[in-house]
């Protein structure tokens, strides 16, 4: 019986702190969309014809929002000081992408800048041992602490950073890859430290309604880097490691083409244009959401649609990988 009530206060208060920043975002994102157009913080839309200025840096309301609701919440609920400490990663991580979306830092100091905002996490990261399929747990101690958690973080934040480019896109596969981490934790009746992840998640599926296509408002590296930091603290706090690797591989792959793009020196090109009907031109398939509209006349909508059901693919996988693999 105490079981059972404290499973029915857990899922209350897992709920809440899912469905308050997610309302709450959802409703206050006009406004948003309002002051950062009357302020001139904007960006053009380059895949619709006339290419049309909308908000941009909206990702902001994601982190402030998700900060009142934990704020809120602890009215109500007691949480762990592990979830604090998450939620200042993921702020440090998200002030750094407001600095990066005002100036550019440079590539080195930003990797290492970033790095050092997340070792918060380093004495909260419990789970210091890696399951590997077929062989067990391989304990890593200190080096999974000084070195997998703030490169777990930074390389996460990173890839969902450079995922982009398309209406909804990032925010997107980064919904499908948080929600697919939380359904793996509750599989495993570990939740009381990711209570601050399911705030930051529900923010960004309430953001998503206005950033899907056609998009109103755009997330900026703000955004990307607050709930890329979110992928990255969930994995690390919960040691799913590899799990949490299966569920990012497209992510992964999109970045080994950049890579090889910049080793063979291939022109920089940002991005693609449209078609008079619509349909997406991509100047080569060098990065992972151009494969498509490279060798296909697809739209914008239906590329973001593949590659969400892609990711989905490796999210399915990741989850049904058994325990804390």
């Amino acid at each position: 019986m105490i079981f059972s009530s404290a499973s029915f206060f857990q899922n209350i208060m897992l709920t809440s702190n899912f469905l308050v920043p997610l309302i709450v975002t959802a409703a206050a994102m006009p406004y948003f969309i309002r002051k950062l157009t009357e302020n001139n913080i904007v960006a053009k839309d380059v895949y619709k014809k006339g290419t049309p200025t909308i908000a941009d840096r909206g990702g902001t309301a994601i982190l402030l929002i998700a900060m009142l609701s934990l704020s809120m919440n602890s009215l109500f609920f007691k949480f762990t000081s592990t979830n604090y400490v998450v939620m200042i990663v993921i702020a440090l991580f998200g002030l750094f992408g407001v600095l990066d979306d005002m100036i550019n830092i440079g590539r080195s100091s930003k990797l290492l800048i970033m790095y050092y905002c997340s070792y918060p996490l380093i004495q909260y990261a419990t789970h210091t041992a890696v399951t590997l399929p077929s062989v067990g747990d391989l304990e890593l101690g200190i080096l999974y602490l000084q070195f997998i958690v703030p490169t777990y973080v930074l390389v996460a934040s990173n890839l969902v950073n450079m995922h982009s480019g398309f209406n909804g896109l990032s925010s997107g596969l980064a919904i499908l890859v948080l929600v697919s981490l939380i359904i793996k934790s509750v599989l495993i009746s570990d939740v009381e430290n990711i209570i601050s992840v399911v705030a930051i998640t529900g923010a960004t599926i309430g953001f998503y309604l206005y950033e899907q296509y056609p998009a109103r408002i755009f997330w900026g590296n703000v955004g990307s880097l607050t709930v890329g930091a979110a992928i990255g603290t969930i994995i690390v706090i919960q040691g799913f490691i590899i799990s949490g690797f299966i569920m990012l591989i497209p992510h992964t792959v999109n970045f080994l083409m950049y890579v090889y793009w910049k080793i063979k020196k291939y022109p920089h090109v940002k991005f693609g244009k449209v078609r008079e009907d619509g349909t997406l031109e991509v100047p080569n398939p060098l990065t992972l959401k151009w494969v498509l509209p490279y060798y296909y006349r697809v739209t914008e909508k239906q590329a973001t649609y593949a590659m969400f059901l892609l990711t989905s693919v490796f999210c399915i996988m990741g989850i049904l990988l058994p325990g804390r693999v």
